[in-house]
C-alpha cells in the first residue's frame, strides 16, 4: 500500500506535560486509562472521538502525548483535571505543544543523577526525621511516630541550615 501525501495525511499536535510528583514513573496503560477518561468526563464521547488522546511514551517527570490538530486547547484543558493514575495522586503540567516528536524532545529536562543522600535521616530541632530531596529545591520532612507521620513545613533559610550541616549529603540549595 502506498503511503499518502502529507496533504492527505491527518494533522497531529504533540504535548510536553510534566508529572507531579515525578517518582515513581506511571505504568503507561493506567496513564492512557486515566488521560482517556478525564477527556471522556469533560468532553463527551464524540469529542473525544474528535481530539484522539494518545499517551506516546513516559518516562519520569515527563509525559509525551498527541492529539489531533485543533483540539490540542481541549486537550490541555482536560488534562489539567486529571488528578489520579490507578492508585497514585497525580497531576499533569502541560510544558510545551508541537507539531513534532523532534521538537518536544528536545525540551524534555535531562534527568538528574541520583545523587549520594536523596533519601535519609537528618537532625533538626533536635529530633530525627526521614527525609527526601526532590528535583529542585524542595526537601521534605517526616517525623515517624506511634501515631503516624507528621509533615513539618520549613523555610528557605531552614534548608540552608540543613545543606551547612549536612555537607556530606549534598544538599545544597544550588541544585548540583
Amino acid at each position: 500500500m502506498k503511503a499518502r501525501p502529507p496533504t492527505l495525511r491527518e494533522k497531529k499536535r504533540y504535548i510536553l506535560a510534566g508529572i507531579w510528583p515525578p517518582e515513581p514513573e506511571p505504568d503507561p496503560k493506567e496513564l492512557y486509562g486515566a488521560v482517556l477518561e478525564a477527556v471522556t468526563s469533560l468532553f463527551g464521547d464524540a469529542a473525544t472521538a474528535r481530539i484522539r488522546p494518545v499517551v506516546i511514551s513516559c518516562g519520569t517527570g515527563y509525559v509525551l502525548l498527541r492529539c489531533s490538530r485543533g483540539c490540542e486547547k481541549q486537550f490541555r484543558i482536560a488534562l489539567a483535571t486529571l488528578t489520579s493514575v490507578g492508585e497514585r495522586r497525580v497531576v499533569l503540567h502541560p510544558k510545551a505543544t508541537s507539531g513534532t516528536l523532534l521538537a518536544l524532545r528536545r525540551k524534555i529536562p535531562p534527568a538528574l543523577p541520583s545523587r549520594e543522600g536523596e533519601d535519609g535521616v537528618v537532625q533538626y530541632l533536635g529530633k530525627e526525621w526521614s527525609a527526601r530531596r526532590y528535583h529542585g529545591q524542595k526537601i521534605d520532612l517526616l517525623e515517624k511516630g506511634i501515631k503516624g507521620q507528621a509533615p513539618v513545613y520549613i523555610t528557605q533559610d531552614d534548608i540552608e541550615e540543613l545543606a551547612c550541616s549536612h555537607r556530606h549529603t549534598r544538599w545544597d540549595t544550588t541544585g548540583q
